[in-house]
């Protein structure tokens, strides 16, 4: 594996996070009529780079990866769950050609960092249900399962205690 930098992003990277989110769920072969229901929430425009926390991770000349965070001021009521005020972890994604390359794990501790040098202590992410396992790796602890954008489906929701990083063991890179 190539060495990796991770670093914000800039607007003009917006389509490759999108399409890069497209790809890492094609990864887990979805039906086709989902991506048209969340072609919306997949899509990473200037806009939303500017105005968020996003990172990107490249190896070599090309961005393998990418999260964004979101701090909500208060809770937010959408599509019949409460969010809860605080930090969200809204996208993490890896190109599935670099899967097995530890890309989100240190995107995962790199996060960490970030969000404890905004004073954040506790972080909050709706996953895909593909994904609980490795947030649980992470440390995540999982709380309740939300109403997907998707009739009939639910997606996992857990949190994750800054403070407790501190004393766990580190999750090696």
């Amino acid at each position: 594996m190539q060495q990796v930098n991770i670093r914000l992003a800039r607007a003009e990277e917006a389509s490759t996070l999108t399409d890069l989110s497209l790809a890492s769920k094609a990864h887990w072969k979805y039906p086709h009529n989902y991506y048209r229901l969340w072609q919306q929430e997949l899509t990473i425009t200037a806009d939303y780079i500017n105005e968020h926390v996003v990172y990107v991770c490249e190896s070599g000349d090309s961005i393998c990866g990418y999260y964004s965070l979101v701090e909500l001021e208060e809770d937010h009521s959408t599509a019949g769950i409460v969010l809860k005020a605080g930090i969200w972890l809204e996208h993490m994604f890896v190109h599935p050609e670099t899967i097995g390359e530890k890309i989100g794990t240190r995107m995962f501790n790199h996060l960490c960092g970030v969000v404890e040098g905004l004073g954040g202590s506790l972080i909050h992410l709706l996953a895909d249900p593909h994904a609980r396992l490795f947030y649980e790796k992470m440390g995540c602890v999982y709380q309740q399962e939300y109403c997907s954008s998707i009739p009939g489906r639910t997606t996992p929701y857990l949190i994750f205690e800054l403070h407790n990083r501190a004393t766990e063991k580190r999750v090696n890179v």
